[in-house]
């Protein structure tokens, strides 16, 4: 089997599990999320690949990470993750991604990720739920960071922190690869 077929079945369980503990519908959640209902009973299913909006959607509206709802199985305290398995859920024939690097529920979900993003290139973010702070350390190149209409520099060396329930993006206008890592902290759903 392969890693996207353990990431597809493990998501469509988690999705299913996490649904259930909150007592959600799969109307309630599809309405939460902004995803169809039938999109929803094919990740269930694990009949689909999601696109990372997609599976970040999820995860806002059911209060988990993205590291949760990829998990293969629930392990120890300390979980070390190797370099092979860290998750790339975006990519571009240009050369920019993004990898999972680490995640936990500490008490909602926060995640790690290491991002690259090549010269001309970039990604735009729906907002997340109201709560939501992302922090963003480049390692590399000039990030332009676009927040609520208004773009921010951050330079190499830089760090920046926003509260994400705004659009906002991330861009590469200078002609290096930009390389970052970036803690997102989703607040806990009630």
């Amino acid at each position: 089997m392969s890693d996207l077929d353990l990431l597809t079945q493990s998501l469509g369980r988690n999705v299913k599990r996490w649904r259930a503990e909150r007592g959600f519908t799969l109307e309630t959640l599809a309405a939460r999320a902004g995803v169809s209902r039938g999109m929803l009973i094919q990740i269930e299913q694990a009949r689909t690949n999601p696109s990372l909006g997609t599976v970040v959607k999820i995860g806002d509206a059911l209060g988990v990470s993205i590291t949760t709802l990829l998990d293969y199985e629930q392990g120890p305290r300390v979980r070390i993750v190797p370099a092979e398995q860290a998750v790339r859920l975006w990519h571009t024939d240009a050369g920019s991604y993004n990898r999972l690097l680490a995640g936990t529920e500490a008490p909602g979900p926060l995640e790690m990720w290491d991002w690259r993003l090549m010269p001309g290139e970039g990604s735009p973010s729906d907002p997340h739920p109201a709560g939501t702070v992302e922090l963003v350390h480049v390692l590399a190149g000039e990030l332009t960071l676009h927040v609520d209409g208004v773009d921010h520099r951050v330079p190499q060396g830089a760090s920046a922190s926003f509260e994400a329930d705004t659009p906002h993006a991330y861009a590469n206008r200078g002609e290096v690869p930009v390389d970052m890592v970036m803690a997102v902290s989703v607040p806990l759903v009630h």
